[in-house]
């Protein structure tokens, strides 16, 4: 199967390793996981007065401290990865590397606010099950 795992560094995200790492059918050479990070892009006005090898350089940095940890986990449990990091809103990019490179599953965390804090703040979650075509699992 081929999985498309985002990740944002959050406590959310140690459920989603805790949640693969504690079901058996999700270990196992039969899967091929991919790991995505979206780092929101620097405000226009902010990035005018960085080059653009500091502002690549500050996005990889980003990508890296949320990505390391989860490196060394799928390492832990000798599961292969490919490790990506994005710009823009993670929940466009979620959906939109999911619909192209055809992912059989994406995984993500959720906050579990419920529907009416969903509609009022947006959440990542709900947005990718709006508009994502592949199967989603959330982890609470």
């Amino acid at each position: 199967m081929k999985i498309l795992v985002a990740v944002d560094g959050s406590p959310y995200t140690q459920r989603v390793l805790a949640f693969i790492a504690s079901q058996p059918q999700w270990l196992g050479p039969q899967h091929r996981y991919t790991v995505l990070h979206c780092v929101l892009p620097l405000p226009h006005r902010a990035a005018a007065f960085v080059d653009r090898p500091q502002v690549q350089a500050l996005y990889r940095d980003d990508a890296e401290t949320v990505l390391r940890p989860v490196r060394a986990f799928f390492a832990e449990h000798q599961l292969k990865a490919r490790f990506v990091h994005r710009m823009g809103s993670a929940a466009s990019a979620i959906a939109r590397m999911a619909d192209r490179e055809g992912f059989d599953m994406v995984i993500l965390g959720s906050h579990g606010h419920g529907a009416l804090a969903g509609l009022v703040m947006g959440s990542v979650a709900t947005k990718v099950l709006a508009s994502c075509r592949t199967p989603v699992l959330l982890v609470r």
